[in-house]
């Protein structure tokens, strides 16, 4: 059984900064890529930024410059560095991955939400 654990959400005022961070638990062989995702009431889940395993990212236009995404393998963990926060990042924030257990499949977090409010 594998799971993936968010943490680091929050209230945060306009300018602001918060670290996301996914860890991922359970019978796990290897990881591939990692990703964030964001979701607004009555919208679709976007992608906001993903890393290989071998630490190549790519990030959303909305986010570029703003947020950095990072990965530590030997803690299965992902972790997304947000700054410079605008309302519009208001969401809730969910971690993805493609794990091997020995099978790749893709697994979620339960998703960490994030205000950004004055």
């Amino acid at each position: 059984q594998v799971q993936l654990e968010e943490s680091g959400g929050g209230l945060v005022q306009p300018g602001g900064s918060l670290r996301l961070s996914c860890a991922a638990s359970g019978s796990i062989f290897s990881i591939g890529a990692m990703r964030w995702y964001r979701q607004t009431p009555g919208r679709q889940r976007d992608l906001v930024a993903d890393i290989t395993s071998g630490g190549s990212t790519n990030y959303a236009d909305s986010v570029k410059g703003r947020f950095t995404i990072s990965r530590n393998n030997a803690k299965n963990t992902v972790y997304l560095q947000m700054n410079s926060l605008k309302p519009e990042d208001t969401a809730v924030y969910y971690c993805n991955a493609e794990i091997k257990t020995p099978a790749w499949s893709n697994y979620w977090g339960q998703g960490t939400q994030v205000t950004v409010s004055s």
